[in-house]
């Protein structure tokens, strides 16, 4: 038995749900298909797969065999176009994962320059605020905003961001500038809902704890990139992570307040499913990522000057 061949067949009658389906993409009979799963089950002593008349699904064996057979055909294929990419640039399809305001603001934006630099590179983009397995879900590299919580996985830091206050300079100019976290209660403010219910929580230096300010929100939304749309359209102050913002900032569309009490937010990384090699197509991706990862933080960090530095809101 070829057993990576029986791999291969395997992974893709699973991932199609059919044996005819399958072995139409792979090119051969739906008798050699059937074949190959069942020397493949034969040799592991289990079952892999419930067979009808009508589809095909997973055993429980097989769910976590597939979730394992994937990642042993993505190092296989990362191998060869390693090794191809020695010879030829960077090539194939890249699966990437981002969050969706990051995907939207900062990625999106700059893929141009990507695909002009790299057009033999494929990209499958998944916007998605839900945290994903890599491995089961055959994602190449992921960007993560704050501590990873799945085990196993590679990661490299790319920023730490800072949470900023802003607000549109119309707004501004009707309603008057805050000048402490106090100034806050005489405001519009427009939040994010945090994802397991309950009220915002605005973090300052102290001593502006919450419990001081008692802030009022006039709007919440359950998606990052709300609040910032909706302060650029002059409805009120909003605070959140200093990348969303830049390109607000630099079109004149958002101001940067209370600079005086920035607060380091979460880190930034690029994660990937494992320790192993990189295939040129991850690797000229994550430098890419990274670059403007930095980039945007640069910037951000020269408009907000000695306070986007951790602990400089205590001066």
């Amino acid at each position: 038995m070829d057993q990576l061949l029986a791999m291969r067949v395997f992974a893709r009658v699973a991932e199609r749900g059919s044996f005819g389906k399958a072995a139409d993409e792979l090119d051969i009979s739906r008798a050699a298909a059937s074949g190959h799963v069942a020397a493949l089950e034969k040799h592991l002593g289990v079952r892999l797969l419930n067979r009808t008349t009508r589809r095909v699904s997973l055993t429980a064996e097989g769910a976590e065999f597939l979730r394992r057979c994937r990642r042993i055909l993505d190092e296989v294929q990362d191998a060869e176009e390693t090794l191809r990419g020695a010879r030829s640039r960077p090539q194939g399809l890249l699966r990437v994962d981002v969050p969706v305001a990051f995907g939207r603001y900062l990625l999106l934006p700059a893929l141009p320059e990507f695909t002009r630099r790299y057009p033999a590179i494929d990209l499958d983009i998944r916007l998605n605020d839900r945290v994903v397995d890599l491995v089961a879900e055959r994602v190449d590299v992921a960007l993560r905003v704050g501590n990873l919580q799945q085990s196993g996985l590679v990661a490299r830091r790319v920023a730490q961001i800072n949470v900023v206050t802003c607000a549109s300079p119309t707004y501004l100019a009707d309603h008057g500038e805050p000048k402490t976290p106090d100034d806050l209660g005489q405001h519009r403010l427009l939040a994010t809902t945090p994802a397991g219910g309950g009220s915002p929580d605005w973090s300052f230096p102290a001593p502006y704890t919450s419990r001081r300010l008692k802030l009022h929100f006039a709007m919440q939304f359950n998606a990052a990139e709300a609040p910032v749309i909706a302060a650029a359209a002059g409805l009120g102050i909003t605070r959140t992570v200093d990348l969303l913002v830049a390109d607000y900032v630099a079109r004149g569309e958002l101001k940067l307040i209370l600079n005086d009490f920035v607060v380091p937010g979460p880190p930034m990384s690029l994660v990937y499913p494992s320790a192993g090699h990189q295939s040129p197509k991850v690797r000229v991706f994550s430098d890419f990522a990274a670059d403007l990862m930095r980039r945007y933080h640069d910037i951000v960090r020269g408009w907000i000057g000695a306070a986007a530095t951790p602990g400089s809101g205590d001066a």
